[in-house]
């Protein structure tokens, strides 16, 4: 099948790349958007590349044209729920815009589309009744999860209105990064790995945290199958954690004894609180599940950032 996969230089995107990479059957494009700099030290591309950037209706659609993509698994976006607050145009451009550019391409340009796979986010559920199935109602509370909200209706509807073959995944907390340090996970891990005190925001916010292997997975499990066209499905392991105990085995795991400073990260004007996804529909129709604990994906996590950081001991504990 040619797949044709956006933000393949991204955290999810890489791994699905290499993933599908490995397995041979595929023939793969990377969409990216140019970044000055970046092409000089990177890695060995082994698929086609190809440049563009989504906001851009008519460059997305000469892509799309030239690729014939048979499916497109589609991960561009701006993420980081903290840069939406402060930065909403950019961060609904990219990714409502994004997506609506996208889909009617390979709607209008490719004859016999197979299928499109969106990456949208447990974040649209907000705030809410405990755990969040695919039919629980959303309240996207942050410029992120009204661009994904908005983004993912816009797939529903091209589905109901033209039968576009598309397939919305809504994954949980994912952590597993190699390089980013934005996210609580991997940032709290390279404080406690280079010094004795960690910064951290509120401890009582109550997360379903998934290890990056176990996301992969299902979008691995929804390419070219059949029982997945239509269908919105949850990624989640079904269980919560709190910050506060997201910190304490980290400590445990990284031998960390030094300070930990609480409410040093300041608030986002809304956030939610208690966030837990009910998985039982991918488990049923695609059997999928999650095959790493929280502890075995937290340790696999630290393991890679003490190799990163060229340390095998903790400062703090010296």
């Amino acid at each position: 099948m040619r797949i044709l996969i956006t933000g393949v230089t991204g955290f999810i995107g890489s791994h699905i790349a290499a993933a599908l990479e490995r397995d041979g059957e595929h023939e793969l494009f990377g969409l990216e958007r140019y970044v000055t700099g970046r092409y000089v030290l990177g890695g060995e591309r082994t698929m086609k590349t190809l440049f563009c950037d989504v906001r851009d209706a008519f460059a997305v659609r000469r892509v799309v044209r030239e690729v014939q993509p048979e499916a497109v698994i589609h991960l561009a976006a701006i993420s980081a729920v903290s840069y939406s607050y402060d930065h909403p145009n950019e961060v609904l451009e990219a990714n409502v815009l994004g997506t609506v550019n996208l889909a009617e391409s390979c709607l209008r340009e490719v004859a016999h589309f197979r299928q499109f796979l969106f990456a949208s986010t447990s974040e649209t559920f907000g705030n809410g009744p405990l755990p969040k199935t695919e039919e629980t109602k959303q309240y996207p509370n942050s410029p992120y999860s009204v661009s994904k909200k908005a983004a993912e209706d816009y797939v529903l509807y091209m589905r109901d209105a033209y039968g576009f073959p598309c397939t919305v995944l809504r994954p949980f907390n994912t952590y597993g990064r190699k390089d980013n340090t934005h996210f609580v996970v991997e940032r709290c891990i390279v404080q406690m790995l280079k010094s004795d005190k960690v910064k951290l925001g509120d401890a009582t916010p109550l997360r379903d945290l998934l290890y990056v292997e176990d996301h992969v997975s299902a979008y691995l499990s929804c390419i070219a199958n059949p029982k997945a066209l239509g269908q919105v499905f949850n990624v989640a392991t079904g269980r919560g954690t709190t910050i506060r105990e997201l910190i304490e085995i980290l400590a445990g795991i990284t031998n960390f004894r030094g300070e930990l400073v609480w409410d040093a990260i300041p608030r986002r004007p809304l956030d939610i609180q208690e966030l837990i996804g009910d998985s039982s529909k991918a488990e049923r129709v695609l059997a999928w599940r999650p095959e790493f604990g929280l502890e075995e994906g937290l340790a696999r996590t630290v393991d890679h950032w003490r190799r990163k950081l060229g340390t095998s001991a903790v400062s703090a504990a010296h």
